[in-house]
C-alpha cells in the first residue's frame, strides 16, 4: 500500500490533536476551516483508519489517533534534530551536542568533559540546561536532550546508563558550628538539628539513599526545608536555618560561610551517571561516549 501522506498532514493533524478543536486548529495553521477538515479527511481515507470523533461540536481523538499523535510528535522532533544538525554542518560547525546536568556535574565533570572534547572536535556547538533527573530522562526519549547527567541508578529501558563517578556524602555546617572535623563523631550527634535536603522530586533514588542515611543512625531527621539548588542549600546553611548532607563535589563551592565534614565511615555513596538514548542518531554523541 502506498501512502500520500505528506509532512504538512502530520502537522495538520498534531495541530487538531493538540487543540481538539478544528477552528482554533485552522488559525493556529493559518488555513481556512474547510480546508483543514477536507485535508484530515483525505488523510483518514488515505490511511483506512478514523483519527477523531465528532460529537455536537466536541472533537475527541480515537485510540488510533491518540496513539498516532504520540509517534508522530516523536518523529517530527527526531526529524527537526537531524535537521538542526544539517543546518550546523552546513554553518561550517561539526555538530552541536545538548546536554542535560544536575547541579553537581558542573563542578568537575562537565568541565573536564568539555575541555578534553574540544581539543580533537573544534567547532561543536554545547547548549548546557541544570534540569532535574526526571525532566533529563523526557529530554532524552524525545530528543531534546542528547546526555544526561543524573543521580540515578535506574532509568528507563530505552536508555543507556553508564556511572562515571562515585562520591562520599558531606555534612553542611555554618562555620561557627561548634562541631567539626576533630569532635564529629556521627550523625547521631544532630537527632535534634533541622535538615535541608534536595526534595525528593530532584531524585527519588538519591532521597532515598539520604534516608538510608539517617536510618542507620536511628533517626528520622526533621526537615524544615527542601529545595533543587546546592546554592539556596548553602545559603539557608549560612543563615542557621538548618544544616545538610551533599555530594562531595559540591563541597568544592566557596563563598558562603560555611564548613563541609567528609561522611567518609558510613557505606552509602552517591554516583553520577550518564544516560543517553541508543537511538539518537547525532554523529557527535558517539564521540563523547568514547572519550567518557
Amino acid at each position: 500500500m502506498s501512502y500520500q501522506i505528506e509532512l504538512r498532514h502530520l502537522r495538520y493533524f498534531l495541530a487538531i490533536a493538540e487543540e481538539l478543536h478544528f477552528r482554533k486548529a485552522a488559525e493556529k495553521l493559518f488555513i481556512s476551516q474547510p480546508g483543514l477538515s477536507r485535508q484530515i479527511k483525505l488523510m483518514e481515507e488515505e490511511l483506512g483508519v478514523v483519527l477523531f470523533e465528532r460529537h455536537n461540536r466536541k472533537v475527541v481523538l480515537t485510540k488510533v489517533g491518540a496513539y498516532l499523535k504520540g509517534e508522530f510528535e516523536l518523529q517530527l522532533k527526531t526529524l527537526s534534530h537531524t535537521l538542526e544538525n544539517a543546518k550546523l554542518l552546513h554553518d561550517g560547525k561539526k555538530g552541536a551536542l545538548k546536554i542535560g546536568y544536575v547541579g553537581s556535574a558542573m563542578q568537575d565533570v562537565i568541565p573536564n568533559l568539555l575541555l578534553s572534547f574540544e581539543k580533537n572536535h573544534p567547532n561543536i556547538l554545547f547548549n548546557l540546561k541544570e534540569i532535574d533527573n526526571q525532566n533529563q530522562i523526557e529530554g532524552l526519549l524525545d530528543y531534546s536532550l542528547d546526555i544526561g547527567f543524573v543521580r540515578l541508578e535506574r532509568v528507563p529501558r530505552a536508555l543507556e546508563i553508564k556511572t562515571i563517578l562515585k562520591e562520599n556524602f558531606c555534612l553542611v555546617l555554618p562555620k561557627e558550628h561548634p562541631i567539626n572535623k576533630d569532635n564529629f563523631k556521627s550523625l547521631s550527634q544532630f537527632k535534634a538539628a533541622s535538615f535541608i535536603l534536595f526534595d525528593a522530586k530532584y531524585s527519588t533514588s538519591y532521597y532515598e539513599k539520604v534516608m538510608q542515611i539517617f536510618d542507620d543512625c536511628g533517626f528520622t531527621p526533621l526537615i524544615s526545608h527542601n529545595t533543587i539548588h546546592a546554592s539556596s542549600i548553602f545559603k539557608l546553611v549560612e543563615n542557621n536555618f538548618g544544616i545538610s548532607i551533599i555530594p562531595k563535589s559540591l563541597a568544592q563551592k566557596r563563598g558562603h560561610q560555611i564548613k563541609f565534614i567528609e561522611l567518609d565511615m558510613i557505606s552509602q555513596k552517591t554516583t553520577l551517571s550518564l544516560i543517553w538514548n541508543q537511538k539518537n542518531t547525532n554523529p557527535i554523541l558517539n564521540d563523547v561516549l568514547q572519550l567518557l
